[in-house]
């Protein structure tokens, strides 16, 4: 009877154990978008479809840091100059 109860006890604990682990929220690394590609901003941005993108086109956080991406200061961001352009600071979880 003791043997029983031992069991039984022991394969509850297991089984909510692992329904912890298999049911608990995901990593917050998971739930992290991934930064788009050029070629996706210029699918969803640019309106002349001249592969590139003027300041009048973007718009989000790339608007806001245009001058810093767009390194000759012609107006424009080109693919050599966004892959080249600084990453942006993460911000801080919790603020």
């Amino acid at each position: 009877m003791k043997n029983n109860m031992f069991k039984t006890v022991l394969v509850f604990v297991m089984t909510v154990c692992i329904s912890f682990t298999s049911f608990g929220q995901p990593d917050k690394r998971e739930q992290r978008k991934k930064p788009p590609t050029f070629k996706q901003l210029l699918k969803d941005m640019d309106a002349n479809e001249d592969g590139k993108l003027s300041k009048e086109e973007v718009k989000g956080p790339l608007k806001e840091v245009f001058e810093n991406v767009d390194a000759d200061e012609d107006g424009f961001i080109t693919e050599k100059e966004f892959e080249k352009a600084p990453k942006p600071k993460r911000k801080k979880e919790g603020k």
